[in-house]
């Protein structure tokens, strides 16, 4: 089991440590429902450190990400961030990823905690064009500040206008007194804020300074279950449940992140399968009774028969009721259609909506 650089610093604020990906991460401190009610009006404070960054470099970076991933990467100009995702051979997805234009033929892609050797090794696969790789997961620490209050209460430790920097875009400057930061909006959570990349012998520093600054808006930590609830209403895809190997990005919803203006893995099949519709499709539902849908439960029709199977699902603690996404065949994935879900015995009827869930 791995440690974060900040594991002892959780484990002294009293956090329920859970092994995730690998690594001995904080999975709550207060409660769920606190934390994420903390994210949603004031800001907190995830330690995510666990997330895999490599940096392509030279002059055929730009090819290398472009023949391995479904956006079109050379839309990037210096300071922008792109939501990607990585098509395998068989129409699934080896994962999901943002890709930061660090400079003119640089870039840091940041994967999946539980992916990272299988991400590298994909990428590495695909490196026919010679371009230089390096895995920095090891060195770099990574903490999500998120809230509608984490502008405000950050601002005072960074020379850099927070305000200004525009979703999916990045800054590299000072921030609690740490020189080239990477400072990005690119949040998981629909509540604003931001994500500081720094070195693990830095990060120490930047979370005090960081819980210092934020002292008199409330900020507190948050663990990582507070973010599966938090992102799940919102309606993001999480790697492992929403999205894997066996699943394609056209069903998945994420044709608007796969584009076929030019040739990347599998694009061929891919732009088939959009041209005829795919067979299924993952699908954002409320329970009309209460319940909690949880993640392997059935879909079911009127008689009970499977028609799919829940991928994410909790009760939402911004809607007090239970939400969840799923697959689905086509047919039954318009907005208003009606389903069921199975909870153990019981069958609990469920209507499809449009995403997000928290507005």
């Amino acid at each position: 089991m791995k440690n974060t650089a900040l594991s002892s610093t959780h484990e002294a604020l009293g956090a329920k440590m859970v092994p995730f990906a690998g690594y001995n991460m904080p999975v709550q401190y207060e409660g769920v429902n606190i934390e994420h009610g903390t994210v949603r009006q004031s800001v907190g404070v995830f330690d995510v450190s666990h997330m895999g960054e490599f940096l392509i470099e030279g002059e055929h970076a730009l090819d290398l990400i472009q023949k391995v991933s479904s956006n079109d990467a050379s839309k990037l100009t210096i300071g922008k961030a792109q939501y990607s995702c990585l098509p395998n051979d068989n129409g699934g997805i080896v994962d999901d990823l943002i890709i930061y234009k660090i400079k003119e033929d640089t870039y840091l892609l940041v994967v999946n905690a539980s992916n990272i050797e299988k991400d590298w090794n994909w990428i590495q696969s695909k490196n026919d064009m010679g371009a230089t790789m390096r895995n920095l997961s090891d060195d770099y620490a990574l903490l999500a500040i998120q809230g509608p209050k984490a502008i405000e209460a950050m601002q005072s430790i960074t020379s850099h206008d927070l305000s200004a920097i525009k979703f999916y875009n990045f800054v590299i400057g000072d921030f609690a007194g740490i020189e080239n930061v990477i400072i990005s909006a690119t949040g998981y959570t629909g509540s604003g804020g931001f994500e500081i990349y720094c070195k693990n012998s830095e990060v120490k520093q930047v979370w005090d300074n960081v819980f210092k600054a934020g002292e008199d808006y409330g900020i507190k930590p948050i663990g990582l279950a507070a973010r599966d609830t938090l992102r799940l209403e919102m309606g993001y895809c999480l790697y492992g449940n929403d999205i894997d190997d066996t699943t394609s990005p056209i069903e998945a919803g994420l044709g608007w992140i796969t584009k076929f203006t030019k040739d990347f893995t599998n694009s061929e099949a891919l732009k088939a399968e959009k041209e005829r519709g795919p067979e299924r499709k993952l699908i954002a539902f409320e329970l009309d009774e209460r319940g909690i849908p949880r993640q392997g439960y059935d879909i079911v029709d009127n008689n009970g028969n499977k028609i799919g199977i829940v991928t994410s699902g909790t009760m939402s603690p911004s809607l007090n009721k239970g939400i969840g996404l799923g697959y689905v065949p086509t047919v039954l994935a318009n907005v208003n259609s009606k389903i069921n879900i199975q909870i153990r015995k019981n069958t609990v009827p469920a209507t499809v909506i449009k995403l997000p869930f928290y507005k």
